[in-house]
């Protein structure tokens, strides 16, 4: 059986896969990656499906010792990572001797690093996906962040990915799988600036209010976790009406009693009764995952067949045979 044994934790790692959707209507929220772009280029590094389950680490990485061996590969937030000392880029997929050990450090660009192994996390999966909730204590690896100790199974290898291979990939990189051209990290690159379409209430907010929320930079409250992302900076002013609790949606912006804007994102709750000004786009979903405390945002707002337009480009990228050298 191959395993990979967590000698250290970091701050938050949790088992994700692109998550559980349609159980709403249950009060299960998807879950899954919060950067699901950084996630899905992981996987087809190392050949295996974009949906198979990896580690999400927050922050501050773990550390890994992989006792048989193996094909991993790292991507999303530059997190240090080093193998034996050496240096392990993200975005490239690489060997794991047996015994050897993988260690990352505090973040150097964004919120989120994916550690993708061939095979994939096997976990006994929980409503059709192996994503950890954590809010429920559901999922993942006994439904929890990971601690020191744990031994994690890693899944049969040779799961086919496409028109993507490893073989191929390491017959053309001298044994070492392959990489993310540059031109598409380039391209797929977290934004600051938001794109989002009109949210179901957005015309309860006056003028005034438009005005305030799509001219003001906000900076992102140390509050922030997988359920939401609240923003600190001007108060927009109060919506014109009350409402009931209704269902919500991922990428929701709603304004609180307070004035401030709260995105709800992957672990959000599934109802709500606060009116919601706008909602971030498809295509920027992932760009919130590696949004970190204290990072500053602003709001752009897109037609809808904008935001349809610019989704179906994304996967386009995402689907590109450029996407991976």
């Amino acid at each position: 059986m191959s395993a990979m044994e967590v000698l250290a934790p970091g701050l938050l790692t949790t088992v994700q896969d692109l998550g559980r959707e349609g159980f709403g209507p249950m009060g299960v929220s998807p879950s899954g990656a919060a950067d699901a772009t950084a996630l899905r280029i992981g996987n087809r590094l190392v050949g295996n499906l974009e949906g198979v389950a990896g580690l999400e680490m927050t922050l501050l990485g773990g550390t890994f010792v992989f006792p048989g061996g193996g094909v991993a590969a790292l991507a999303g937030s530059d997190f240090g990572a080093t193998q034996d000392a050496g240096a392990v880029p993200p975005w490239t997929s690489f060997a794991v001797k047996p015994g050897q050990t993988l260690r990352l450090g505090p973040t150097r660009s964004g919120a989120r690093c994916y550690l993708c192994v061939q095979g994939g996390i096997d976990v006994k999966p929980f409503l059709g996906s192996s994503s950890t909730h954590l809010l429920s204590r559901l999922g993942g690896h006994e439904g929890r962040a990971l601690r020191k100790g744990d031994v994690l199974k890693i899944g049969r290898a040779g799961i086919s990915a496409g028109s993507f291979s490893l073989s191929s990939a390491r017959d053309s990189k001298g044994g070492h799988g392959g990489k993310v051209a540059p031109e598409a990290l380039q391209r797929l690159a977290p934004r600051k600036v938001l794109r989002v379409t009109p949210g179901p209430q957005s015309d309860w907010f006056p003028e005034s209010a438009q005005t305030v929320f799509y001219g003001s930079t906000y900076r992102v409250a140390e509050e922030s976790n997988r359920m939401g992302l609240r923003l600190e900076g001007p108060a927009i002013p109060g919506a014109q009406g009350e409402m009931i609790s209704e269902g919500v949606s991922l990428g929701a912006i709603q304004i609180a009693a307070g004035g401030l804007p709260i995105i709800l994102f992957v672990e959000q709750q599934t109802t709500g009764g606060y009116a919601k000004i706008a909602n971030v786009i498809s295509a920027d979903l992932s760009s919130l995952g590696q949004l970190r405390p204290r990072d500053e945002v602003r709001f752009e707002l897109v037609s809808f067949e904008t935001a349809r337009k610019l989704l179906i480009e994304q996967e386009k990228q995402l689907a590109s045979g450029d996407l991976i050298v």
